[in-house]
Parts: C-alpha cells; sequence; structure tokens
C-alpha cells in the first residue's frame, strides 16, 4: 500500500482547497454552496475541476469538435456558478477554475494526488430516490471507496442555502 502524499494546505504559500467537481447535475450547487459558505468561516479556496471526457468511438477532426464543444460548456458552467456564488454572497471567496481531459474517476483522483493543497472533496447528493448520484456511487462507493488520500463531504441536495449556510 502505497502512502498518500502529505497534503501542503496549510504551509507557508499553500492554500487550503476544496475541489467541487463541476458539470450540469442539480446537486453540484449544493456542493459549490457548501464549499463557499465553509470558506467563508474557515478560509480557504474552492478549486472547481470539469473533467473533458472523449468519446472514444470519434477521432480526429470529430474528437477535437467534441473536446472543444465540452471545454466551451465547462467555461459556460464555470461563469454560472460564479454568478451563482456571487448572488449567493460568496463574490470574495477565490474560484480556481480547472478543465482536464480524461476517465472521470481517474482524472479526479489523478488531480487530488497531485494537487497537494486540496484538503477536502465536496460533493453534491441527488434529491430524488433513484440514488445518491453518478459521482458519489463512483467516488465513494466504486472500487476508489475509502482509497482517498482526503475526505469526502456529500452535501444533500435537498438543503435549502440557509441550511447550507447553517451547516457549513
Amino acid at each position: 500500500m502505497t502512502t498518500p502524499p502529505t497534503r501542503r494546505s496549510f504551509e507557508a504559500g499553500h492554500h487550503r482547497k476544496f475541489l467541487v467537481i463541476a458539470d450540469d447535475s442539480r446537486e453540484v450547487e449544493s456542493a459549490l454552496l457548501f464549499a463557499a459558505s465553509r470558506i467563508q468561516r474557515s478560509g480557504g479556496q474552492i478549486k472547481m475541476l470539469y473533467v473533458v471526457e472523449p468519446d472514444p468511438q470519434f477521432w480526429g477532426g470529430v474528437r477535437q469538435v467534441q473536446i472543444e464543444e465540452e471545454t466551451n460548456k465547462a467555461k459556460a458552467l464555470f461563469r454560472l456558478f460564479r454568478r451563482k456564488l456571487a448572488n449567493e454572497g460568496f463574490d470574495q471567496v477565490v474560484v480556481e477554475e480547472v478543465i482536464l481531459e480524461g476517465k472521470r474517476v481517474d482524472t479526479i483522483s489523478a488531480e487530488i494526488e497531485q494537487d497537494e493543497d486540496i484538503a477536502i472533496l465536496v460533493l453534491g447528493a441527488a434529491a430524488d430516490a433513484k440514488g445518491p448520484g453518478p459521482l458519489i456511487s463512483a467516488l465513494a462507493a466504486g472500487p476508489t471507496a475509502g482509497k482517498f488520500s482526503i475526505p469526502i463531504t456529500i452535501v444533500p441536495g435537498n438543503l435549502t442555502i440557509e441550511a447550507i449556510k447553517s451547516l457549513a
């Protein structure tokens, strides 16, 4: 068993980061607002990660077009999420935006291992009865469960902003 890298988020020149996975699911907003509220109370910054998963059936120019479309979608989501943060009074929270290409779970895991300032992964749970959502199922309950070098915070998707602020 390999030793996870030491987190450096509280050392000089480093900042504690709350990793939020950006996508177009409804539950990401709960995670984002929870992370912003925690940061207002205790310091740090948000690292929003959007993972572009290229379709393996595409190659060459078609694949490049798909990647460009996903990149534009990611940038639009980042703008939307920044507006939502500002509307809720979190406009002073520092947000780092990252777009990476690869398999979603593998890319998230690699980013956590690479960035020693990431201290917490914040995920939003789906509010419907179908289950917690595909990302939680893949990360917290799949083969990677228990293998992360950082804590995972799961925010219920049915919480109001007032409830999120009171809990964070």
